[in-house]
């Protein structure tokens, strides 16, 4: 079983990747686990148009809830979609 060699930097390790096989050193590498709980799904910036009035009655009820409108605006979107994909 061959070992993984201990590295400088970045560089050399790259630069002995880029030569050598890595189901070679398959046995000596270590298991990491990853922690991808605090990852953010990716989002897509959306124009839509709604009147005045329902704009104003948004802001005034994420203003109660101390949020930002459009925070509560994706909270209710997704609140619907829940409900009628049950």
């Amino acid at each position: 079983m061959k070992q993984i060699p201990k590295f400088k930097n970045e560089e050399e390790e790259r630069d002995f990747w880029s030569t050598h096989d890595t189901t070679d050193y398959i046995e000596s590498m270590v298991e990491v686990k990853g922690d991808f709980t605090n990852l953010k799904p990716s989002t897509k910036t959306i124009t839509i148009r709604v009147t005045e009035s329902l704009l104003n009655s948004l802001k005034l009820l994420a203003h109660k809830q101390d949020v930002p409108y459009q925070s509560l605006i994706k909270i209710y979107l997704s609140e619907k979609i829940k409900e009628k994909t049950r």
